[in-house]
């Protein structure tokens, strides 16, 4: 007997001769010769590695990997975290008239830098200014693109080539490892610490001030806390010190509110306003966090520092561009009446919601989630803690309300790994869903989750779409 001869997969087609096809004129017609041609080569090589093997495979696999480049990276998510100001979801979701005040201006030219009355060039900052000395009490206010790039600024254009005092306990990393003494050398100043981790008293910075100190710093540490033994400097104490030697205090808020949370039933963050009259020569803060506007990092104090930190070449490389100010503007102006503010302002009213709102909205979700997830999970509404976010008051929960999902298995390992992959699943659907893993269950808390109807709708489409 003889071997048998080996199976021999079919040549691919010429690229020239795919591209006549009709199905592949139509994807011409439709998307352009260049992208369905990088498409149709990636095809061809899936073909010689044996996984494609006819014609009508090749156009679909075509077809497919088109839509794949058109997808949208960025996408809009379901956040069912429990964190409100979730970094890695964008923080802050925009109210209304921000997003219709950006649109406004992206669809052509606007009055950016022009003034309007004088018709001679303007002042970008111009947009937002007056609201943010409005809302503050601050003399003078500037923009930037993140607070990280507001501390950057203030640092290099205030202290460029001097020292920084700033207790040793304030010396903060925030996301990314990005961390106060680095952004302190990439400003070009030199760190001057004062005190010890739990423990800075009102002597350590006035002994720490000499001819070569430039600012007085204090840092809010908003993305974490030191308990037991401790002891710190009020803005006060620190605003006496720095008028007495004449030295600029700046203090970083990070999150920054412009107004008492409290007032909302929330824990206490500093006001803005509050800081700046204690004394306070410039304030940093964001904008994407408790004040639920865009990113951006914002800069308010003295008049006279303020037009400093403006000449400096950093200012124009860190500015932000017109959406933002657009943006920024539009959710100031909803400052001005506090009767409406929590309403029309979503990141205010997510963290305001009751644990009954959110328990009532997981409820109608509820039978849904339990349909789609299948008979391999048992689905209840479960009482859990919902956090601020992105740095905001780390120690501090809101009670709120999740559908749990929990494997019916006996198994733990199988456990684990089903409740991956539904978190997968969930992950896969035309507007993503995401949760979080903790304690043996798939928690999608409902905070975030004003109404379920869209969610609702998008698993009743996906059971009704034929399984692979």
């Amino acid at each position: 007997m003889t071997d048998a001869a080996p199976t021999h997969m079919p040549r691919p087609p010429a690229v020239d001769t795919v591209l006549r096809w009709p199905g592949m004129q139509a994807l011409i017609d439709t998307h352009g010769r260049t992208l369905v041609l990088d498409s149709l080569r990636s095809g061809l090589n899936h073909w010689r590695a044996g996984e494609i093997a006819d014609d009508s495979a090749l156009v679909t696999f075509v077809q497919q990997h088109i839509e794949r480049l058109l997808t949208p990276s960025m996408r809009p998510v379901f956040n069912l975290t429990g964190t409100v100001l979730h970094t890695n979801l964008g923080r802050a979701p925009l109210p209304p008239e921000a997003i219709e005040a950006m649109t406004a201006v992206a669809a052509g030219a606007s009055n950016l830098e022009y003034d309007l009355p004088s018709g001679k060039r303007g002042d970008r900052d111009a947009h937002v200014e007056d609201w943010i000395c409005r809302l503050t009490g601050a003399e003078a206010a500037t923009v930037v693109n993140n607070n990280a790039a507001a501390v950057l600024l203030v640092l290099n254009a205030l202290a460029q080539r001097r020292e920084v005092i700033v207790s040793r306990g304030e010396l903060i990393e925030i996301g990314g490892s990005f961390r106060l003494p680095d952004i302190m050398t990439r400003a070009n100043c030199k760190l001057h610490e004062v005190g010890t981790t739990n423990r800075t008293h009102v002597r350590d910075y006035a002994e720490g001030i000499n001819a070569r100190t430039g600012l007085l710093l204090k840092v809010h540490t908003s993305n974490y806390a030191v308990a037991g033994f401790t002891k710190s400097v009020t803005e006060a104490q620190l605003a006496a010190i720095a008028a007495e030697h004449q030295v600029p205090l700046m203090v970083d808020l990070g999150s920054g509110s412009l107004i008492d949370m409290q007032a909302l039933g929330l824990p206490a963050e500093p006001v803005v306003g509050q800081i700046l009259a204690q004394g306070v020569d410039v304030v940093t803060f964001s904008g994407d966090k408790l004040l639920g506007g865009p990113q951006a990092g914002i800069i308010a104090g003295r008049a006279d520092l303020i037009a400093r930190i403006r000449k400096s070449p950093l200012k124009r490389a860190l500015r932000c561009d017109k959406l933002t100010l657009a943006a920024l503007e539009a959710v100031l102006r909803l400052y001005s009446n506090p009767d409406t503010l929590v309403a029309r302002v979503p990141t205010l009213r997510l963290l305001t919601r009751t644990q009954s709102e959110i328990e009532q909205t997981a409820t109608v979700l509820l039978p849904a989630l339990q349909a789609w997830a299948g008979n391999d999970f048992s689905a209840d509404i479960h009482p859990v803690h919902s956090q601020i976010g992105s740095g905001s008051l780390p120690l501090e929960l809101l009670p709120s309300a999740a559908v749990r999902l929990h494997s019916n298995s006996n198994n733990k390992r199988l456990r684990s790994r089903q409740l991956r992959e539904l978190a997968e699943r969930l992950r896969r659907l035309a507007q993503p869903v995401i949760g979080r893993i903790a304690d043996d269950s798939l928690l999608l808390d409902c905070r975030c989750l004003e109404s379920a109807d869209d969610l609702i709708a998008q698993f009743h489409a996906d059971c009704a779409q034929p399984q692979a």
